[in-house]
C-alpha cells in the first residue's frame, strides 16, 4: 500500500472508532393480565402506546420519558428491557 492510502485508511478507522454507537430501542413486555397503556414523550412528541397482555413492544430508540399506568415515570435511553406487571415496571 502506498503511504497516502495507509494514511487515509488509518484516518477512517480512527474516525469511526470514536463515533457513538446507535442506540437501540427499549423493549417493553407486558407480563400483566390487562392491556397496559404507556404515555411516551420522545423528542417533544407525546404518544400513547397500548401493550396487550403477553405482548412486547420496542419504544424509545433515542431515549424518552415514559409514564406508567400507576403514574410512575421512567427515563429510558434505549436498550433497556422493561417488564410491566400490574402497572408497575421492572427495568433489567
Amino acid at each position: 500500500m502506498r503511504r497516502a492510502d495507509m494514511l487515509r485508511l488509518t484516518t477512517i478507522l480512527l474516525t469511526t472508532a470514536f463515533l457513538p454507537a446507535a442506540a437501540s430501542a427499549a423493549t417493553v413486555t407486558n407480563k400483566g393480565p390487562d392491556t397496559a397503556v404507556l404515555v411516551v414523550v420522545e423528542g417533544g412528541s407525546r404518544m400513547e402506546v397500548a401493550i396487550d397482555p403477553g405482548a412486547t413492544e420496542n419504544i424509545c430508540p433515542e431515549g424518552c420519558f415514559v409514564t406508567l399506568p400507576n403514574g410512575d415515570r421512567l427515563g429510558l435511553t434505549g436498550g433497556e428491557n422493561v417488564e410491566l406487571d400490574a402497572g408497575t415496571a421492572s427495568v433489567k
